[in-house]
């Protein structure tokens, strides 16, 4: 796998290099995995600091706003990262408690040996098949085998799972598919056939956000691809992302992303990012 970014297949994002600089946090709606080579990471999640060292692989959903902090030149990182969206992940088979793990932004990290000597060829197998412009179909296959594997050599698998949490993932999966689309506390609850309050009580209780935090995370994330990949007006990334009005995309990008949707487009413009999330 070469270095340098690239435009792939929307269904899998997949890339070997050095940690790229990243001096604010970013946010985008997928599964990333790295599988650090060498030179090891450190990420902020929030206040949080998560170190992943060389010869580890780390899951977490990038909804959660992060950001790589930098490393001594000398200690040059190589990782595999690959990103699938959420759509993708939910439609896989998972265990519940790894799936609520996953939206409520805890980071697996586990040693790549106990997940498989194979993982940093199966990166390579997926960067030349993407290019190739192969079906991505068997590689999420393979990608959801890797995250299934990386679960087992976890300490606290889904066998500890205490609570049914179905309808916690019917209720994400319907949001990951609907957000565009007016939605209400009511609708999301319906789609698990649960009643509002206790759907609003449980969601919060599993994955740590509100329904309603949830709607605007998708949408963000969503205006942030079409801002980086379009040439939309800011009220056509409004209507196009979910929100009701351009007003409310400006309130909601801003406490997000700290910065007003025409400038989050012209900074990443202008340092080349349009290149590497065109999805």
């Amino acid at each position: 796998m070469s270095g340098g970014l690239q435009v792939v297949d929307p269904a899998l994002w997949v890339h070997r290099g050095a940690a790229p600089p990243m001096p604010t946090f970013h946010r985008h709606d997928d599964l990333e995995i790295n599988v650090v080579l060498s030179g090891g990471l450190d990420y902020l999640f929030g206040g949080t600091r998560v170190h992943v060292p060389a010869g580890s692989t780390a899951v977490f959903w990038a909804a959660a706003p992060h950001r790589l902090l930098g490393r001594d030149p000398q200690q040059r990182s190589d990782v595999c990262w690959v990103h699938v969206p959420l759509t993708a992940v939910l439609q896989w088979s998972l265990p519940e408690a790894f799936t609520t793990q996953v939206l409520g932004h805890r980071t697996v990290v586990v040693p790549t040996r106990a997940v498989g000597s194979h993982v940093p060829a199966l990166f390579e197998d997926w960067s030349r098949d993407l290019a190739a412009g192969a079906d991505t179909g068997p590689m999420l296959l393979e990608a959801n085998a890797l995250v299934l594997r990386i679960l087992g050599r976890t300490e606290d698998g889904p066998e500890r799972a205490r609570t049914d949490l179905r309808p916690v993932a019917r209720m994400a999966s319907w949001i990951a598919e609907h957000f565009r689309e007016p939605v209400t506390t009511a609708d999301v609850a319906r789609s698990a056939n649960l009643n509002p309050n206790y759907a609003t009580t449980l969601f919060r209780q599993s994955v740590g956000v509100s329904l309603g935090e949830q709607l605007v995370r998708h949408r963000v994330a969503e205006a942030q691809r079409l801002l980086l990949t379009t040439t939309l007006t800011t009220a056509a990334v409004a209507h196009a992302a979910g929100f009701g009005s351009q007003s409310s995309l400006y309130a909601h990008f801003g406490r997000a992303c700290g910065c007003s949707p025409g400038a989050y487009r012209d900074s990443r413009a202008s340092t080349g990012a349009l290149t590497r999330r065109a999805r």
